[in-house]
């Protein structure tokens, strides 16, 4: 296993956001992947992340709901302020098992305040659109995001699962710092459209899930620590032919890594860092050990032959990696009516 040498630096987007060129993601922390971990053991984790050099760290007021952030503002307590940047994020909850999305100004506000709250800060780093309203058009929900820039609530605006339209026409009413997509071996949709628009209007891109929601970790194994809520069962990946498929993915994967000396994670995470100094992706644990490990991934270096390798591998994974219910909240579906649909309402 590849140990860890001092976590860098990157700036995110170009408004100025400086983050460690990893983050943590918390939502397993209480959320999604079964039953909510001890909060003694996720302080003490969140901590650990700061004395290494994480200070990135990723929340959203669904999370739990609300349970997420609460931890996060309890661990940070006491950490200088200006040491962590704090990504939360609010457009999208659970009512009746199903999920909702909104974005129409008061909504956004509310949220605004209920995360601050929440998280006992007096300004939120970055705060993105964890999903699209596609009833409100995005110059009204980031619209009143700007107000809220001025007002000194947010620093900085993101967006989740956002199209390439999207993204251009919330950049223009404010810049977007940082987009949210899913993105790893596991998953590449987004590098043909959405991955060359952040990088033309000079946006920063966040990967969620780079370790293929712990499948590029540990490999068909995962499967057997899944509870019976946990949300990666309903993943078509996971399931039937497909997950027989990626199994062979993922022993290329670990074959690869015994050679460079490293693990399969570590292995995943150095390929979406080698993706460009604009990437920061931030896996998500609960556990200092596989904490540990994906810190180590800073310390892995890969060869144009290796990239090469690694994204024939990549080719292997079948799927979709949202089940039925939920593929209308990608940023295939996100798209939002004109603006002069909303003014002349």
């Amino acid at each position: 296993m590849a140990s860890a040498k001092a976590v860098p630096r990157r700036n995110l987007g170009s408004q100025g956001l400086d983050v460690s060129a990893i983050g943590l993601g918390c939502m397993g922390m209480s959320w999604i992947l079964g039953h909510p971990k001890p909060e003694p053991e996720m302080i003490k984790l969140i901590h650990h992340a700061v004395h290494t050099g994480v200070t990135f760290f990723d929340t959203s007021d669904v999370y739990g709901p609300h349970t997420n952030e609460i931890l996060l503002g309890k661990a940070l307590k006491g950490v200088t302020r200006e040491k962590v940047q704090v990504a939360t994020k609010f457009g999208t909850r659970v009512e009746d098992g199903k999920p909702v999305v909104q974005g129409d100004p008061a909504y956004v506000r509310a949220c605004c305040e209920g995360s601050l709250k929440r998280l006992e800060i007096d300004c939120i780093d970055l705060y993105y659109v964890h999903r699209i309203d596609t009833t409100v058009p995005i110059e009204v929900t980031v619209g009143e995001l700007k107000k809220l820039v001025e007002e000194g609530k947010i620093k900085y605006i993101g967006l989740s699962e956002a199209s390439p339209n999207t993204i251009r026409r919330a950049h223009a009413v404010h810049p977007i710092t940082a987009v949210q997509l899913e993105w790893s071996l596991w998953t590449r949709d987004s590098e043909e459209e959405v991955i060359p628009t952040c990088r033309e209007l000079g946006i920063g891109i966040v990967p969620y899930s780079p370790l293929g929601q712990g499948f590029l970790a540990v490999g068909p194994k995962v499967a057997e620590s899944m509870t019976e809520n946990d949300f990666r069962r309903t993943v078509p990946k996971f399931q039937g032919e497909n997950f027989e498929r990626n199994k062979t993915a993922y022993e290329r994967v670990k074959e690869l890594a015994e050679k460079k000396g490293c693990t399969p994670s570590q292995l995943a995470l150095a390929w979406v860092l080698h993706q460009g100094d604009d990437v920061v992706p931030i896996p998500g644990t609960t556990r200092i050990e596989n904490f540990n490990e994906n810190v180590g991934a800073v310390s892995v270096s890969l060869t144009p032959q290796e990239m090469a390798e690694l994204e024939t591998i990549a080719s292997l994974i079948k799927g979709e990696r949202f089940p039925e219910a939920h593929i209308k909240l990608s940023w295939k579906h996100a798209n939002t009516p004109p603006l002069s649909s909303w003014e002349s309402s």
